[in-house]
């Protein structure tokens, strides 16, 4: 069994940037690719971008040039910086994992954009 445990939402102002993170336990296989994935109300979960375990990224044409993903492999970590923060970024943000062929998601961290 695997835990995420996603953290860091809250509210920001319009052009802020918010910093999530989400730490995985349990019986993990390797080093999975660590996935952000968010949900806006009434939407569909989209993705927001992925990263492999030795670093390499990709982001959502939406997001690109303003969120970054990290990674600590030894604490089984990731981040999700984001910058330059805009209303239709707001949702609920998930960490997702792909673990012996089992997808795993947190509980997810709402971020809230403000005027």
């Amino acid at each position: 069994q695997v835990q995420l445990v996603e953290s860091g939402g809250g509210l920001v102002q319009a052009g802020g940037s918010l910093r999530l993170s989400c730490t995985a336990s349990g019986r993990i296989f390797g080093m999975p690719v660590m996935t952000w994935y968010r949900q806006a109300p009434g939407k569909q979960r989209e993705w927001v971008g992925a990263i492999t375990s030795s670093g390499s990224t990709g982001y959502a044409d939406s997001v690109k040039g303003r969120f970054t993903i990290s990674r600590d492999n030894a604490k089984n970590t990731v981040d999700l910086q984001m910058n330059s923060l805009k209303y239709e970024d707001a949702a609920v943000y998930y960490c997702n994992i792909n673990n012996g062929g089992v997808n795993y998601w947190g509980q997810g961290t709402q971020v809230t954009v403000t005027s």
